[in-house]
């Protein structure tokens, strides 16, 4: 029982609820009102999440060494001996299979986009994460795929706004998490991350709040311009609420280091993005 604990902390399953981005197309094109979409949805869905754990495990394993002088990262079970880096990779190469697999039954489309999204991070794991911006840049880029993804499944076109916001929301994410790993590991970050003794905390405060302001405004010129449903404007609120909540929490409590945690442990941030959604699903239905 415990090897099993080990190798699900291994997936990182709570970090599955990032390609809840996949169904952003089902929602903003209107298509979850056929039972078709939603299947094919959520296979995408799937076939993200398993993806996300091979792309996991790789990580994991290259940053073994590192993982253990981290004060949090040391329990990862590579990181920690609980399984083994030949059971890590057996995992892996099982995981890239079954999610390739998956992604071809839905169209072969999404398959070329799941692989590209794998080779993207492992080129990332092993060269793009010791460069400072274009590492961020690379974490966006997987967001951006993730909402490419739903949209394939489907087979439907998203508004250009909704790609762009969400590529901006993912940088604002990165360059968050980068603040809470300087916060957390202080002199020492550049011995854990290459690019963390390029980037200063006043630098990182900077474009924080630049990516905040255009993440707000490329939204609210999505709601504005690049949607047929106009009730999307009342969607507007929350987006605001829930971008300078986040800001508050990565400012005060130093968090932001495991952006999932704080969807789910913040109950007014939880409770913001299910209200969020209750107004998307009334804005595009009615």
């Amino acid at each position: 029982m415990e090897k099993i604990k080990s190798y699900l902390k291994l997936f990182r399953i709570k970090q599955w609820i990032k390609n809840g981005f996949v169904f952003c197309a089902l929602i903003f094109s209107r298509s979850f009102t056929h039972t078709d979409n939603i299947l094919l949805t959520i296979k995408a869905f799937m076939a993200f999440c398993i993806v996300s754990s091979f792309v996991y495990i790789i990580n994991d394993a290259s940053d073994i060494e590192k993982d253990r002088m981290h004060p949090v990262k040391k329990n990862r079970p590579l990181a920690s001996g609980k399984v083994s880096l030949k059971e890590g990779y057996i995992l892996a190469v099982v995981m890239i299979f079954l999610a390739c697999g998956i992604s071809y039954s839905v169209n072969p489309l999404l398959l070329n986009i799941t692989i590209v999204y794998a080779v993207l991070n492992i080129v990332y794991t092993y060269k793009l994460k010791n460069i400072a911006i274009l590492d961020v840049m690379s974490i966006a880029t997987g967001f951006i795929l993730r909402v490419a993804a739903g949209a394939v499944a489907i087979e439907v076109r998203l508004s250009s706004w909704i790609i762009i916001c969400t590529g901006v929301l993912s940088l604002y994410l990165a360059f968050g998490k980068r603040k809470n790993e300087l916060y957390l590991l202080k002199v020492g970050a550049g011995t854990h991350r290459k690019t963390l003794s390029q980037y200063s905390e006043e630098y990182v405060d900077r474009i924080l709040l630049m990516l905040l302001s255009l993440t707000i405004i490329t939204y609210i010129l999505y709601c504005i311009d690049g949607t047929d449903y106009s009730r999307m404007i009342y969607t507007i609120p929350f987006v605001i609420y829930g971008t300078l909540r986040y800001e508050m929490l990565l400012s005060n409590n130093k968090m932001g280091g495991a952006p999932e945690e704080v969807f789910i442990q913040d109950k007014p941030f939880l409770v913001n993005i299910i209200l969020w959604l209750v107004t998307c699903l009334w804005a595009v239905t009615l």
